[in-house]
């Protein structure tokens, strides 16, 4: 498995360009064939129970500070469309690992880099906790680690899949609701899985194509927008 970061310039270089689900959309069933691994990562929110099992596990898995979190798992209050009944919609949020990442180019130093194999990453060590990426992510996936004042974030538990391991918020999901694999891997479970299920991506107005898809969710959620969401009927409960 390939762990070297490069610049997303070269990275689509080497690898092409990666066809990927737009909002609203159903993923597409066909896939650019690029070289090497191409993690992603599917979201079925049929399964998710919002237990926060993902979140707490991440958390002691990777050592976060407190009040810092690599994933979360928003919930909120809802009623159906003649208001006759209620319900609680769950929304897993993390790194979208995207294909064209907004943090990337913001980075002063090149610290925020993309691996071969998709998955983004910071070099610590080149950090200046400047947060320039911080702002520029439109999923909200980055925060400052207080304790060390650098950029934190989802990492896909690289080190775990270089070990041949899962991610912590894949192996201890209650609900079995996440599946992680090798989008260039036409037997993987999450090629599957899309072959056969109409997904989404949370929007993005920087075009950011992103590599988390959702299945279940909300076409208000997938909006990306918490004041679309509010005037929509979304009433925020949980917020990590």
């Amino acid at each position: 498995m390939n762990s070297t970061c490069s610049s997303r310039r070269s990275f689509l270089a080497m690898a092409g360009t990666f066809v990927a689900a737009t909002a609203l959309k159903a993923a597409p069933s066909k896939f650019a064939k690029t070289k090497g691994e191409r993690y992603a990562m599917v979201i079925d929110l049929t399964r998710c129970v919002g237990c926060q099992s993902c979140t707490l596990n991440c958390s002691m898995e990777n050592d976060t500070p407190a009040g810092g979190f690599r994933t979360i798992v928003s919930e909120y209050e809802a009623a159906t469309k003649d208001k006759k009944r209620g319900f609680i919609a769950s929304l897993p949020r993390l790194c979208n690992h995207c294909e064209k990442p907004a943090c990337i180019d913001v980075c002063p130093t090149g610290s925020s880099c993309q691996q071969n194999n998709g998955i983004v990453k910071i070099n610590t060590a080149e950090c200046i906790g400047c947060m320039q990426c911080v702002d520029a992510c439109p999923y909200g996936a980055r925060f400052l680690n207080e304790e060390i004042l650098k950029v934190d974030k989802c990492t896909f538990c690289d080190h775990r899949l270089r070990a041949g391991l899962l991610p912590s918020c894949v192996e201890t999901c209650v609900g079995g609701s996440r599946i992680i694999g090798d989008l260039n891997d036409e037997n993987s479970t999450i090629r599957k899985f899309l072959a056969t299920h109409k997904t989404m991506v949370l929007d993005s107005p920087k075009n950011t194509h992103p590599q988390v898809f959702y299945y279940g969710v909300s076409e208000i959620l997938a909006m990306n927008n918490e004041a679309k969401a509010a005037k929509n009927g979304y009433k925020k409960v949980i917020s990590w």
